[in-house]
């Protein structure tokens, strides 16, 4: 037996790897690049079908660490009671923070300056002016603040934005503020213009945004979701789209992909993009540098970081 890494890049495109263990090249294909049951670290790979990544799972008797290269791990917990006890999953902490902060604000922006409406505009070659609300001296509410939720603070700041307001799992401080509980979350609603979900999918998440949520947001307000799909009640939105009480900008959705001839397509005041939060050219050099980093403390023995679990008996 060796002691087997499976990594979904090559190791000449990793800098700083450890000697002494076995790399194995696989990016979710058919074949497997060796025995499962001699892959010590999984990385799994990334944008690919959840039944790809969690393929080998079951085989791999030897597992000690899944690496996701994704902020949520929703797709793999799932899977979690056919792999043998004492694994570590950890999550990529570190590597979207910037390509979904930028996605985030980009959708803020788009949906209040009426862009596409300018796109659908242009491509029938008339000239569309008109007043549409900035961002500055809107009040934005961040609903899942973590990592990802203070780089979308720190790329608002510039907006002049009348304030922030953040909720996470439970109270704290933050150089920024306080951080609400999740308690607190229908008090705050009704004073936010812009409402941004970045929150994990759990148990206590799913569903989250439903009809009385959406109701104790302000007439106009907007909807924002990078997150996953089915913290939203799908329904619940459509109906509140259709009033044209809010809009919404979803980078994505429940279901997911979006099936052609889903009412959300065509849905007054929303903007779809299709799950385009991470995948950027600045994911690359993140996810391979905490790939680095987390093979050359596994080698020595030390710490890992982002460990979400640990798989029980």
């Amino acid at each position: 037996m060796t002691d087997d890494v499976w990594l979904p890049f090559r190791t000449d495109e990793i800098e700083g790897l450890p000697k002494g263990l076995e790399y194995r090249y696989w990016d979710g294909g058919q074949d497997f690049p060796a025995d499962p049951a001699d892959c010590v670290f999984y990385a799994v790979p990334y944008m690919k079908r959840q039944d790809v990544k969690v393929r080998p799972l079951e085989r791999m008797r030897n597992l000690r660490v899944i690496q996701t290269l994704t902020a949520g791990v929703d797709d793999i917990t799932a899977h979690l009671p056919s792999v043998v006890p004492g694994v570590r999953l950890c999550n990529a902490r570190g590597v979207h923070e910037a390509s979904t902060a930028e996605l985030a604000l980009a959708l803020i922006l788009a949906s209040l300056r009426g862009i596409p409406g300018f796109v659908r505009a242009q491509a029938e070659e008339r000239w569309q002016s008109g007043f549409h609300p900035a961002l500055a001296d809107k009040s934005v509410l961040i609903v899942g603040y973590g990592a990802i939720g203070a780089a979308i603070e720190d790329r608002l700041a510039p907006f002049e934005v009348a304030r922030v307001a953040r909720v996470a799992r439970r109270e704290r401080n933050t150089a920024r503020g306080l951080v609400h509980p999740l308690s607190r979350l229908s008090e705050l609603l009704p004073d936010a213009d812009v409402v941004v979900l970045v929150t994990p999918l759990t148990e206590e998440t799913k569903g989250l945004v439903d009809a009385e949520f959406l109701a104790r947001m302000k007439d106009g307000a907007l909807l924002v979701n990078v997150a996953r799909g089915p913290i939203v009640d799908t329904k619940a939105l459509l109906a509140e789209l259709e009033s044209r009480r809010i809009t919404a900008a979803l980078d994505v959705t429940d279901p997911e992909p979006l099936p052609a001839g889903h009412p959300l397509w065509h849905a007054p005041g929303v903007l779809i993009s299709p799950h385009v939060g991470g995948p950027t050219s600045a994911f690359w050099p993140r996810a391979k540098r905490l790939l680095s980093s987390q093979l050359n403390r596994f080698a020595q023995g030390e710490p890992l970081e982002n460990v979400v679990l640990t798989t029980g008996g």
